[in-house]
């Protein structure tokens, strides 16, 4: 069996081994490697981006490296293989939680519970609940399941179809790092810069492909492509931009405005100003967006990587079976 049929099948293992079974609350392989790296941050940091480079390159390193022993001690068994890849597969991705979470506090909301629904944003996104109504709070879910979508599930699967398993621990890692370190704050905003920059760009074709699967997935394709086109470049994120526009036009509501994290305002530029206000009920249809993208991205990844892989083939083939320049050579003086 092939590295590309591996990566199917064990891909698809895992995108139902978390639609199953979910995160689990103890012992999750992500909250882990958070440990070990919150372990390396406390010998290593120092107000410098050299420092910060460092922890990003032992951390990241660190698991692409775990990935690449763990996928050539198995390497002779096709059975193994597909395994691993569904174990790294189920771990790196979030696509499960990140529903459930929503859904809990689109419930909460749709009952009036604004409480309820205060006390659950948390476990979602890092907003200050208590500065926002309900339709705040819906707005901060959608857009949190827009961003989820390609940070713990597009993303992985792309650099999954890329590098196997290494390439799914090295892009959970570096997510992982951008959201522990990556923030400007006065402790991070010189330690956490190399980390928030490589999630920057491991995060780039992920949300590409998420927001063109969101624009084909979406009920409105025109308004989803017409949003990315006209907003996303406004948004602060370079990544988050393209995706939650995308959403925002498929939805057909606005995303953006003012925030509030830790006390912190921010006022960033509204997506898809001809959309209507987010809703309560706009959080099962982001939702049910969100999991067909993961399924199509599924489906883009694996017949990627075996499409490549056929053509990779049959481009050996040929050159196997051509006669050698020498031999070339010699049919010519002889003709």
């Amino acid at each position: 069996m092939g590295a590309s049929r591996v990566f199917a099948y064990g891909a698809a293992a895992g995108l139902i081994g978390d639609l199953l079974l979910g995160d689990p609350r103890r012992g999750h392989p992500v909250a882990a490697f958070g440990r070990a790296a919150g372990a390396v941050e406390r010998v290593l940091w120092r107000d410098h981006r050299g420092w910060g480079a460092l922890h990003t390159a032992v951390c990241a390193g660190g698991a692409v490296a775990l990935g690449s022993v763990a996928a050539r001690a198995v390497r002779t068994s096709p059975a193994a293989s597909v395994a691993l890849t569904a174990a790294a597969t189920w771990a790196v991705v979030g696509g499960t939680s990140l529903a459930r979470e929503a859904r809990t506090i689109g419930r909460a909301l749709e009952a009036g519970d604004v409480e309820a629904a205060r006390a659950r944003l948390p476990h979602l996104c890092g907003r200050d609940p208590q500065a926002l109504d309900a339709d705040g709070m819906a707005r901060a879910v959608v857009e949190s399941v827009a961003e989820n979508t390609s940070d713990a599930v597009v993303g992985a699967l792309v650099w999954g179809a890329v590098g196997g398993v290494p390439g799914l621990l090295g892009f959970r890692a570096v997510n992982t790092l951008d959201a522990m370190v990556g923030h400007k704050s006065a402790r991070y905003r010189r330690y956490g810069w190399a980390s928030a920059r490589l999630d920057d760009l491991a995060g780039w074709p992920g949300a590409r492909l998420t927001a063109v699967l969101a624009a084909l997935a979406g009920p409105d394709p025109r308004g989803a492509v017409r949003a990315w086109r006209a907003d996303a470049a406004q948004h602060p994120s370079p990544n988050a931009g393209p995706v939650e526009a995308s959403f925002a036009g498929a939805l057909g509501v606005r995303l953006g405005g003012t925030l509030s994290y830790g006390g912190r305002v921010e006022h960033r530029p509204v997506l898809n100003t001809g959309g209507r206000a987010v809703g309560t009920r706009d959080v099962e249809r982001a939702v049910r967006l969100s999991k067909r993208v993961t399924w199509l991205a599924l489906g883009v990844c694996a017949g990627a990587r075996l499409l490549t892989s056929a053509r990779l083939s049959r481009g050996a083939r040929s050159l196997g079976s051509a006669p050698s320049l020498r031999g070339a050579r010699s049919l010519k003086r002889g003709k």
